[in-house]
């Protein structure tokens, strides 16, 4: 019995190194969205690049991932996956602990960008909690120190306003398999910054939830590797919206609010103003007044700034993890605009990015 136990791992093995040889490699692990190690040449680092390589190109590799998370989960009994846990069909990243340091860096980035241009200007920020904020506590599971990370930042941006937005969102509000907020949950928050901005807060009725026929799988769906149903994603367009034109400072190109040449990204949430972009200006034809608007912001901003938009003429959009904040003098002309500061607390508890 046992030799033909042997015989039959054998055979499995050497059918899957066969398998691993003579299939194509994958460029891209799409549940990961990372590129995968190629076949290596030749050289004094083969052994380490091949053993990348066998790992990356296992024949269904995938459906061991999600054996393995399964398992490690299920049987182990292991509260999360890579850092990921589920809880109510949700996937939330156990953001712990508060990193001080990293928000002080934050701080510092952006008194810098006050000092050098924002003096005469009235500023606003605003802090984005993660899913974590909402559901990590009640689901048994390490969560950072908020209160730490809202009072740190109160004490270092004493020249901005905060408006607070935990009172209007709720860890339904996030997509279950992603990191971002749902825009059409999103006029509560969106009323808040308006209202602390000093303009018109968007309303519901004035907006169509349309959703997208592609499926979205977030970034939590590949990382997790657990069985989870992929969101829905839906675009709040209006005639004002459809009139706005947003124009491109790396590309010099004029688009749209929303940029249906990504639906087939990688990453649908690019679909929102293009995605990761260092410098946009959205131009509102049928603004309420002339009123302008910068917002320094990371991803989160791509889905809300649009519900903004109903009293400003001009909103223009920095990110200051792509472009240095030194050169903004060139492309920008601050002359008393509303600035706002809005900030996840990922990006927050992690600034390393932030030039």
């Amino acid at each position: 019995m046992k030799k033909y136990q042997t015989i039959l791992v054998l055979a499995l093995w050497g059918a899957l190194a066969l398998w691993a040889w003579t299939i194509p490699s994958k460029q891209i692990s799409e549940a990961e969205r990372r590129p995968l190690a190629q076949k290596p040449a030749l050289s004094e680092k083969f052994q380490t690049e091949f053993e990348a390589y066998s790992l990356d190109q296992f024949p269904l590799r995938d459906n061991f991932r999600r054996l393995k998370s399964l398992f490690h989960t299920g049987v182990l009994g292991q509260r999360d996956n890579n850092g990921i846990y589920l809880t109510n069909g949700t996937a939330v990243k156990q953001e712990y602990p508060l990193n001080p340091d990293s928000v002080k860096h934050a701080i510092g980035r952006f008194q810098r960008i006050y000092e050098k241009y924002l003096t005469e200007n009235p500023c606003y920020y605003a802090i984005i909690p993660d899913k974590g904020y909402y559901l990590g506590k009640d689901s048994g599971h390490l969560t950072m120190d908020y209160d730490a990370l809202y009072a740190q930042l109160a004490q270092g941006l004493t020249w901005a306003q905060e408006i607070d937005l935990r009172p209007t969102l709720t860890g339904q509000d996030y997509y279950r398999t992603d990191t971002h907020w749902r825009q059409e949950n999103l006029i509560p928050a969106a009323s808040a910054l308006c209202e602390g901005l000093g303009v018109t807060p968007p309303k519901a009725e004035q907006f169509a939830a349309t959703p997208l026929e592609r499926p979205f799988y977030g970034v939590y769906y590949g990382q997790a590797a657990l069985p989870m149903e992929p969101d829905t994603m839906y675009l709040m367009e209006s005639d004002m919206l459809s009139a706005c034109t947003v124009f491109d400072y790396e590309t010099g190109k004029t688009g749209r609010v929303y940029d249906m040449t990504k639906l087939d990204s990688r990453d649908l949430y690019d679909v929102y103003l293009s995605g990761a972009r260092a410098l946009l200006t959205i131009e509102n034809p049928n603004a309420g007044t002339d009123r302008e608007l910068i917002v320094f912001r990371d991803s989160f901003g791509s889905s809300m700034v649009p519900l903004l938009l109903s009293d400003y003429g001009r909103v223009t959009l920095v990110d200051i993890r792509y472009i240095q904040p030194d050169l903004l003098g060139q492309f920008l002309d601050f002359h008393g605009q509303d600035v706002l500061f809005l900030y996840s607390t990922l990006v927050l508890n992690s600034s390393g990015a932030l030039k």
